[in-house]
């Protein structure tokens, strides 16, 4: 019999060296991923499709993907928040760090906050990670969006109206749905179809799938 701590779910919350390994990993691929995405951030708002100031949240589904690639690998309490929060710290140490600065160690916990929640609670609710799909995927990159927006409305909005920060809301949601969910559930399912993922449960489902 295993010893491995359990959830009173049933599922193994005790974590391998594999799964600090991978998340460290996940966090600073993402991290140098992010502070490349800060440089580009701002000529791409500038494009005319963003000529309404609210709609260049967009684009940030790219800085909510570490969380959600993260929890989908792992799969085990605090996996998603962790990733999230490595590659926000990363993307700020990186030479010449993000325009934004040290703020972004609060969007970080924002970001990896709103995925972490839902994953919590899918583990709490005693479905099967095997259940676990492009649903909670989307539902995680549309939660980080939520919280990051709900920051950044007195952090770098606060003079936005009140019907913009509602756009800037739902544009951040989409774009977390749309990149951080379905785009990191796609990349996952590439990774596990790859084999280098066969240490997780996700890898294994894979195999089994073939």
């Amino acid at each position: 019999m295993s010893s491995a701590t359990t959830s009173t779910t049933g599922f193994d919350v005790r974590y391998r060296t594999i799964d600090l390994v991978t998340i460290t990993t996940l966090g600073v691929a993402f991290g140098v991923i992010f502070w490349g995405w800060g440089k580009l951030y701002e000529p791409l708002s500038g494009l005319a499709v963003f000529s309404y100031p609210p709609s260049s949240a967009l684009l940030g589904g790219v800085w909510l993907s570490a969380g959600v690639v993260g929890g989908l690998i792992v799969r085990k309490p605090g996996a998603a928040f962790a990733t999230e929060f490595i590659a926000a710290t990363v993307s700020v140490f990186i030479i010449g760090g993000t325009q934004w600065g040290f703020s972004v160690f609060a969007s970080g916990f924002w970001q990896g906050l709103g995925a972490e929640l839902i994953f919590l609670a899918f583990f709490a609710s005693r479905l099967s990670f095997r259940r676990w799909g492009v649903v909670v995927a989307v539902l995680a990159g549309a939660l980080a969006g939520a919280l990051e927006s709900f920051y950044e409305w007195s952090a770098y909005i606060p003079d936005y109206s009140m019907g913009a920060k509602l756009a800037h809301l739902g544009f951040f949601m989409l774009s977390g749905a749309v990149i951080a969910g379905v785009g990191g559930f796609a990349l996952v399912k590439a990774l596990a179809r790859a084999g280098v993922l066969d240490a997780f449960p996700v890898g294994r489902e894979q195999t089994v799938e073939v």
